[in-house]
């Protein structure tokens, strides 16, 4: 799956905002995106790919929580 349907399962799953780590550290656990290069997701990448979708994420507190 893509990284970006990989944050929105975890935001889902959850039902509640999870900080960029958290949410790396879910991918990876569960393994629901695996990067080219092999290494495991790492909370930049997450922080990039929410940046890049403002209609889908957004940021609070240090947060990242669902816009839909």
């Amino acid at each position: 799956m893509k990284i970006e349907e990989a944050i929105l399962y975890c935001l889902a799953s959850q039902n509640r905002g999870m900080r960029t780590e958290q949410i790396a550290e879910m991918i990876n656990r569960h393994r629901l995106h695996t990067r080219k290069d092999g290494q495991p997701v790492t909370p930049n990448q997450v922080y990039a790919v929410v940046c890049r979708y403002p209609n889908m994420f957004t940021k609070a507190e240090g947060r990242i929580m669902l816009m839909i």
